[in-house]
């Protein structure tokens, strides 16, 4: 087993990532026709950095977060269905702690690429408002690194993303 040896002063290594990657595999799968690239899983705050890629309409979930989340549409467009506004490509939006909200792309788009920055989780809940199920830093690791032992990459890939 090889150890991670901090540099002087206990700093982490910077990452530096193309953020939309030429190979696909890159792409973590997380629903049918949704995926997520990683760009940094902070095993430190609890968070993480991703760039969210939907190619088809519809639901993608129901859920809230314990603390804030924000994002910027790279590409396509999407919405809440709790809200009556869209976000369109060039778009910042912030969400805050504790609100129920449903992500939905329109019919119109081909494809959305969003890139989030998540503090603390993801809580996916039922139309009561019920945990359903959830998502954090170290499910989203446990995710890559059976995604890309499975592609061919290797379950280690993962880590130029962890700190």
């Amino acid at each position: 087993m090889s150890a991670f040896i901090a540099p002087a002063g206990g700093i982490q290594p910077e990452i530096v990532a193309t953020a939309i990657p030429a190979d696909e595999r890159e792409w973590v799968p997380q629903a049918q026709d949704v995926w997520f690239r990683p760009l940094l899983l902070n095993t430190v705050t609890g968070g993480w950095c991703n760039l969210l890629r939907v190619r088809k309409s519809g639901v993608l979930s129901r859920h809230r977060h314990p603390m804030l989340v924000v994002g910027y549409v790279i590409r396509g467009k999407w919405f809440y269905r709790e809200h009556d506004w869209v976000a369109n490509a060039g778009d910042f939006v912030y969400e805050p702690p504790g609100e129920i909200h449903t992500l939905e792309v329109p019919a119109d788009c081909e494809e959305m690429i969003t890139f989030f920055n998540i503090s603390g989780a993801m809580i996916y809940v039922d139309e009561n408002g019920m945990q359903t199920g959830y998502e954090d830093v170290f499910t989203k690791i446990d995710m890559c690194r059976r995604h890309y032992e499975a592609v061919g990459l290797g379950a280690d890939y993962v880590q130029r993303f962890v700190r």
